[in-house]
């Protein structure tokens, strides 16, 4: 194994990759195909990735704390939605069917909302990756918020790179033991204490931290927490990068959608590019001849949570995290040259100050407008519809045999069947009205009118009722099917609910 120029003796972390040879074409430095020997499968070797600090490993961290603290957090905070009903402002009931989420609750029949999440949050995701690539990958990802909470823990514990890979090189020793079970220790914790998490969106926390902790919960619940211990301890202790490689599509979608404006995590090789060694690179500057920034010090693949060399041009393991370019800034910064030798970035931009033009960063264009009027477009719908549905529906089937019934004083009757869905967790009772047919009266089955004349139906806690309705007109001169409406009212909330039927004569 060679030893990479201004790295020192530190052993390889990551596996062997081909190597992307820089040539130039046309007086600009382009990246040539891999040598064709190279082989179609490398055995995994594992990556050591090292400590760094910059603005975007600062980045990393709020977003750690801040999507972390919410996902163990949520399920403890306290909505008030009146009696009867949860006190969790996050819950998914089952039991009720019932998805509460702060003042917002959905009903079974309301599925027509998660399709729309699914379209914001795919298209959230296409404008995210038009903007700047694979930014979900990098901060955003549940697998790289956990796989980062899982690196520092084992930094804590293992040291860092150096320290790390030193000791796993040597024979197993007590230290090597007792610091390898504190670290898996410490990682099974967290996968424990994530599955329990996950489970208290089920059920209200508090209670079920107490039936957990005194043996009394579901035996389901103890099975879901066990599943989702050991997926999480594996994926982020132990599969890391390869799940990003190998088992998130996402990548190649990605890779199908981005285009040439979208800013991506580069090496600048037009400042880059010959290098060379600190020493030569002081000398062959000295000497006023041609000579790149980047003096070859590897600290970019040893930052890289999935051993990616960014100066070999776009992969698909780069997770556009932006540690390299902290790394790299760490380090133009102690030999005096200028920052950002990796940087957010296009190709396009370094052809334009190759030939001496200046850049461009394309972000409001055809691609990221079309993105973010669908986002708009579909989430103005849902707050409308959010903001004017009711509690309550109705829904009425007309008799098929006979279709009408001609009484012995001819008048025309007909039977329906009318369905009320009651959503709220109390009884309430609605006024029935039909409108469409003047002088006609109205009967309900087994519910007499009340003394002002008024039809009133009533219908328990979040429960559907029939109601078999009898309508007869006593009109000598009506056409085969008149339009008529039902509609009901609360008179409690002022509430109404409205639907349409026909009323069928000879």
């Amino acid at each position: 194994m060679t030893t990479p120029r201004g790295a020192g003796s530190e052993p390889e972390s990551v596996a062997a990759a081909p190597k992307a040879r820089l040539v130039a074409v046309n007086d600009t430095t382009q990246f040539d195909e891999p040598d064709d020997d190279t082989p179609l499968y490398v055995p995994r070797r594992k990556i050591y990735p090292q400590r760094v600090t910059g603005t975007y490993r600062r980045i990393k961290w709020i977003v750690l704390l801040v999507t972390l603290g919410i996902y163990y957090g949520l399920p403890f905070v306290r909505w008030d939605r009146g009696p009867n009903a949860p006190g969790q402002a996050v819950l998914v009931d089952f039991p009720g069917s019932r998805f509460y989420f702060f003042f917002i609750e959905l009903w079974p029949q309301e599925v027509y909302y998660f399709t729309g999440l699914l379209i914001l949050a795919a298209m959230a995701l296409f404008l995210m990756n038009a903007v700047a690539g694979r930014v979900w990958c990098g901060y955003l990802c549940p697998q790289t918020v956990w796989t980062d909470l899982f690196l520092a823990v084992e930094r804590l514990v293992e040291g860092d790179r150096r320290e790390h890979m030193r000791r796993d090189a040597g024979p197993w020793t007590a230290e090597r033991l007792a610091r390898a079970g504190v670290k898996h220790f410490l990682w099974l914790m967290i996968a424990w204490w994530t599955g329990g998490a996950w489970v208290l969106y089920f059920a209200d926390a508090p209670t079920l931290v107490r039936d957990l902790a005194t043996f009394q919960a579901p035996l389901i619940a103890y099975g879901w927490i066990g599943i989702l211990t050991v997926t999480t301890y594996f994926l982020a202790g132990h599969l890391r990068e390869q799940v990003c490689l190998y088992m998130c599509p996402w990548p190649r979608i990605q890779a199908a959608l981005t285009d040439e404006h979208a800013l991506n995590v580069t090496y600048r090789y037009d400042r880059g590019e010959p290098r060379n060694s600190l020493k030569k690179s002081e000398a062959l500057r000295a000497k006023g001849e041609p000579v790149g920034d980047c003096i070859d010090c590897n600290q970019c693949v040893y930052v890289c949570p999935t051993g990616v060399d960014i100066r070999q041009g776009a992969s698909l393991g780069c997770i556009q995290c932006g540690l390299c370019i902290d790394a790299c800034d760490t380090v133009m910064a102690k030999i005096g040259r200028p920052a950002r030798l990796i940087a957010y970035d296009t190709d396009l931009n370094i052809h334009r100050r190759q030939q001496g033009q200046p850049q461009r960063f394309d972000i409001v264009r055809m691609r990221t407008v079309l993105y973010a009027a669908v986002i708009a477009i579909v989430g103005g719908v849902m707050l409308y519809a959010l903001a004017t549905r009711t509690s309550e529906s109705i829904a009425v089937i007309h008799d098929r045999n006979p279709m009408f019934v001609r009484l012995s004083d001819g008048a025309i009757r007909n039977a329906y069947t009318v369905r009320i869905v009651n959503k709220q967790l109390m009884s309430r009772e609605f006024t029935l009205v039909v409108s469409g047919l003047p002088g006609a009266t109205v009967e309900i089955a087994g519910a007499p009118p009340r003394a002002d004349g008024r039809l009133m139906l009533a219908v328990g806690p979040d429960q559907t009722r029939e109601f078999r309705v009898l309508v007869t007109s006593r009109s000598g001169a009506l056409p085969p099917s008149v339009p008529v409406g039902f509609h009901i009212y609360d008179p409690a909330t002022g509430e109404r609910a409205d639907t349409n039927n026909h009323f069928r004569g000879p």
